[in-house]
C-alpha cells in the first residue's frame, strides 16, 4: 500500500499514532501484514466481526501488497478519522457533542433496522466507558477507528454485530436478520455458507460420528465394544471408506433441513412475537428456535433414521441411500421412518435452552469480567463449543435412544421400555455410551465450520 501524499498532523498525534501502530506491529519490521493485525485486534480486544482483519486489508489495502507502513498509516486514520466525525455528526441530532440512547434508536430506524431500547442500552455501554449514558466523540472514535468499514450504513452495522457470532456443530436457534439483509438476500448467503460449513465440517468428523452411533447401537458393559476396538472391527470388516458410511445422506440433509428450519422460524417468530418490529427477548428465541428446529426434524426425519441404518449395515448389505430406503419400506413399512421420533422432538428443548443459556452466560459474565469490552472471535467460539457440549450431555440420553430405536427391526421396544432396559443392563452410565467419541468431534468441528463458513460467506459476497 503506497501513501500518495504526506499527511500533516500535530507531534502530540503522531506520537499517539505510532504507540498504536507499534501495538499493531506485532513482528517489529515496521510494516503491519495481516497477520500482525489479526493477532493484534485479539490482544487489543478490538471489537471485531468475522473475517475482520481481511476486511480491513481488502478495503484500505489500495495496491494489495499486503503491507501498510507509518505513513500509509497515518494516512488511513486521518481520513478514516473524518469519515468517523462526519458520522458522529450525522447521528448526534441535537447537536450535543455526545450521542444517547434515543439518537441510536432513531439513527437505525432511518436505516430500516427497529430496535428498542434494550438493545440500544447494551449498545451504548459498547463504547460508554466513563458511564456517562452518552457516547462522547473520544469514545466513538476509539471503538470504530480500525473498523473496516466505509459508510454511515456499514458503521452502524458494525456496531451492531460485532463479535455476535454463534457458532455450534447443531445450531438449533437460527440467526436473525435485519429487513435490509432479508431484502439484499444476505440470508440466502448465510445459508449456503452454513450448507457448505456443515457439510466440510460433518465429513471431517465422520470416523467419529459412526463410531458414536456403532457404540450407541451395540456398546454394552458385557462386551467392552470400545471407541479403540470399534475402530478396528470397522476397518476389518470395510476398510477405510467404510468410516465415512451414513455421512453421505448425513450431508445431503443439511441443505433441506437449514432452509426449513430457517422459513419456520421466520413464522413464528411473527406468530410469537406479533408485528412488534424490536429484537425478540432470550424466551421468544428459544421457543421460537425449538419450534422451527422441531418443524424442521418433522419434515427430514426419514433421513435420520437413512443415516443411522446406513451407519451400522455390513459391507454389502445395501448399494446406496435409495436402496437402503427401498429394502426397509418393504421389509419394514413406512412407520420405521419415524421410529426413535418422539425421544428426537424432546430432545431439542433441553438441547437449544441449555446452549443457549450457557453461551449468553458466560458472554456476559466474560463482558462483566472485562469492563463490558467486546469478547473477541476466540473467546465466542470458546463459548460456543462449552454450551453445544453442554447442551449435548443434557439431551444425550434421548438421542441415545433414539438412534437405538432407528437401529431396531420389526419388533421395536418403546422409548420407556427402551430406557428401563438400559439402566437395567448397564446403569446410568449406559445412557451415555459413545458420549466420548461425540464430545471428541465437538471441538474439530466447531473450528471447521467457523472457517468455512467465513471462507465461503466471504466467496460468496464477493465472487469476484
Amino acid at each position: 500500500m503506497s501513501a500518495e501524499e504526506t499527511t500533516v498532523i500535530s507531534q502530540e498525534e503522531e506520537e499517539k499514532l505510532k504507540e498504536l501502530f507499534n501495538k499493531l506491529d506485532i513482528n517489529k519490521d515496521g510494516r503491519i501484514d495481516i497477520n500482525d493485525l489479526t493477532q493484534a485486534l485479539s490482544t487489543l480486544q478490538v471489537p471485531q466481526t468475522p473475517g475482520h482483519a481481511k476486511k480491513f486489508f481488502d478495503k484500505h489495502d489500495k495496491d494489495k501488497d499486503g503491507l501498510i507502513d507509518f505513513a500509509e498509516f497515518v494516512k488511513y486514520v486521518t481520513d478514516h478519522e473524518r469519515k468517523l466525525r462526519l458520522y458522529f455528526k450525522k447521528i448526534d441530532t441535537n447537536d450535543d457533542g455526545s450521542i444517547d440512547k434515543e439518537e441510536i434508536i432513531e439513527s437505525f430506524k432511518r436505516l430500516g433496522v427497529a430496535i428498542d431500547p434494550n438493545e440500544a442500552d447494551k449498545l451504548l455501554s459498547k463504547m460508554d466507558k466513563d458511564n456517562t449514558l452518552k457516547i462522547e466523540w473520544s469514545e466513538w472514535r476509539d471503538y470504530l477507528l480500525l473498523s473496516p468499514s466505509q459508510n454511515i450504513d456499514e458503521i452502524l452495522q458494525h456496531w451492531r454485530h460485532a463479535s455476535m457470532i454463534d457458532v455450534g456443530e447443531n445450531i438449533i436457534i437460527p440467526d436473525d436478520f435485519t429487513e435490509k439483509e432479508m431484502k439484499m438476500g444476505i440470508w440466502k448467503i448465510n445459508l449456503m455458507a452454513g450448507a457448505m460449513a456443515g457439510a466440510v465440517s460433518r465429513s471431517c468428523t465422520a470416523p467419529l460420528d459412526r463410531i458414536k452411533v456403532m457404540l450407541q447401537v451395540h456398546g454394552t458393559s458385557k462386551n467392552k465394544y470400545g471407541v479403540i476396538n470399534g475402530f478396528k472391527h470397522m476397518l476389518e470388516e470395510g476398510g477405510v471408506k467404510s468410516l465415512w458410511r451414513g455421512n453421505g445422506v448425513n450431508v445431503i440433509k443439511i441443505a433441506p433441513e437449514s432452509a426449513i428450519k430457517f422459513m419456520a422460524y421466520e413464522q413464528y417468530k411473527k406468530m410469537i412475537h406479533g408485528d412488534t418490529k424490536g429484537e425478540l427477548l432470550v424466551w421468544e428465541r428459544l421457543l421460537a428456535g425449538s419450534l422451527a428446529g422441531a418443524t424442521a426434524q418433522t419434515i427430514i426425519y426419514p433421513m435420520e433414521v437413512l443415516k443411522t441404518r446406513l451407519a451400522i449395515r455390513k459391507t454389502g448389505q445395501y448399494k446406496g441411500i435409495l436402496d437402503c430406503a427401498m429394502k426397509i419400506y418393504k421389509h419394514e413399512g413406512a412407520s420405521v421412518f419415524y421410529r426413535g421420533y418422539v425421544p428426537n422432538l424432546l430432545g431439542i428443548i433441553p438441547y437449544a435452552g441449555i446452549d443457549l443459556a450457557v453461551y449468553e452466560t458466560m458472554k456476559k459474565l466474560y463482558m462483566k469480567t472485562y469492563e463490558n469490552k467486546d469478547p473477541g472471535i476466540f473467546v465466542l467460539l470458546g463459548c460456543g463449543t462449552i454450551s453445544c457440549t453442554a447442551g449435548q450431555l443434557a439431551s444425550y440420553p434421548l438421542a441415545l435412544v433414539r438412534t437405538k430405536l432407528q437401529a431396531q427391526g420389526a419388533k421395536a421396544d418403546s422409548m420407556v421400555g427402551l430406557f428401563q432396559k438400559i439402566i437395567k443392563q448397564d446403569g446410568l452410565t449406559g445412557l451415555y455410551r459413545g458420549i466420548v467419541p461425540n464430545f471428541m468431534k465437538v471441538v474439530p468441528a466447531v473450528g471447521i465450520s467457523y472457517v468455512v463458513y467465513e471462507k465461503s460467506r466471504n466467496a460468496l459476497l464477493n465472487p469476484s
